[in-house]
């Protein structure tokens, strides 16, 4: 699968194919529906599928205080699409002149002239266009007279009868249910990044971390969790937290990690943290002397998780 920054950037070869839109944050069981659609109907018309993303992501770029936290970061989330087969990811920049784009320029602009689209898939609450006036109906029509067809899919329901959405694991996640959460999004929940120099404050509580920066994304995991990461062909287990580090009066978000019985050197290395278990939310300890004795109480009940596995 191939990663396109921006419509400009389109190969003749990627035109004329089915493609569907959205989001896609967190790549869910409702995504995966979707992307096994458009693949299947790739196959069909012997043309070329495709993704069309947005960063930042809409509400972000809108209102990025009231934004929901991200289930997978970008890196994050091309990384699940292309476990799907699908030949290109279009990263679209989501800035004001895609904003302003009403509907019927949006769809003339980018579906028509850029992508030349044959078929469109989308979910059954799309919505695009400034204002967000276009849906459903309007593709379908603007469809029709250009010449492509325009599909919408049922939305997948969980064990309890409820539409598996991004807010649903959001919620999920903030209630501490990695289990649920995990079975609507049909995969573990992973985040990758390369690890960089910290203040080494962890380092000198006994608890040498890997620190991964968060680049400014706000994400939907906080706090303390029982994690898994691969190092040399090794899994490693390990106790993790993500937040802002209230403590030392941390502001970005940040994801923390240490590593059970490791001793090597990941400085720079790309990790994939795999998050198992919530131990606890993060919260503001009164001192160094109380974050060093939580650390060691969160590090036993990760050792204890990953024993009763």
């Amino acid at each position: 699968m191939e990663l396109v920054r921006g419509i400009h950037n389109l190969q003749d070869a990627q035109r004329n194919g089915v493609l569907t839109i959205g989001n896609f944050d967190g790549v869910h069981l409702g995504h995966q529906a979707i992307l096994n659609r458009v693949k299947s109907l790739a196959e069909h018309y012997r043309a070329p599928s495709g993704i069309m993303i947005f960063e930042p992501q809409p509400r972000e770029f809108f209102a990025p205080q009231d934004a929901p936290g991200r289930l997978s970061r970008l890196r994050d989330k091309v990384a699940l699409l292309s476990k799907h087969d699908i030949d290109y990811v279009l990263c679209m920049p989501f800035n004001t002149r895609l904003r302003t784009l009403d509907a019927h320029a949006f769809c003339q602009q980018i579906l028509h002239d850029g992508l030349a689209v044959k078929h469109l898939v989308v979910g059954d609450d799309f919505r695009f266009g400034c204002d967000r006036q276009g849906n459903f109906e309007y593709l379908e029509a603007f469809g029709a007279q250009h010449g492509f067809d325009v599909e919408n899919t049922s939305s997948i329901l969980n064990g309890e009868g409820l539409r598996i959405s991004s807010s649903l694991v959001r919620q999920q996640l903030n209630q501490g249910d990695m289990v649920s959460a995990q079975a609507m999004l049909g995969h573990p929940i992973t985040m990758r990044g390369r690890v960089v120099g910290g203040q080494q404050l962890a380092r000198r509580l006994g608890f040498p971390t890997a620190n991964i920066f968060l680049k400014g994304v706000t994400p939907a995991l906080s706090g303390v969790y029982a994690v898994t990461v691969p190092v040399d062909g090794k899994e490693y287990s390990g106790v993790a937290n993500i937040g802002v580090r209230p403590t030392v009066d941390g502001k970005t978000p940040i994801l923390e990690v240490h590593l059970f019985n490791f001793s090597g050197d990941v400085y720079t290395q790309y990790l994939e943290v795999t998050f198992r278990q919530f131990i606890r939310p993060e919260r503001k300890m009164n001192g160094l002397d109380e974050l060093e004795k939580q650390i060691q109480c969160d590090k036993e009940e990760a050792l204890r998780f990953f024993s009763n596995q």
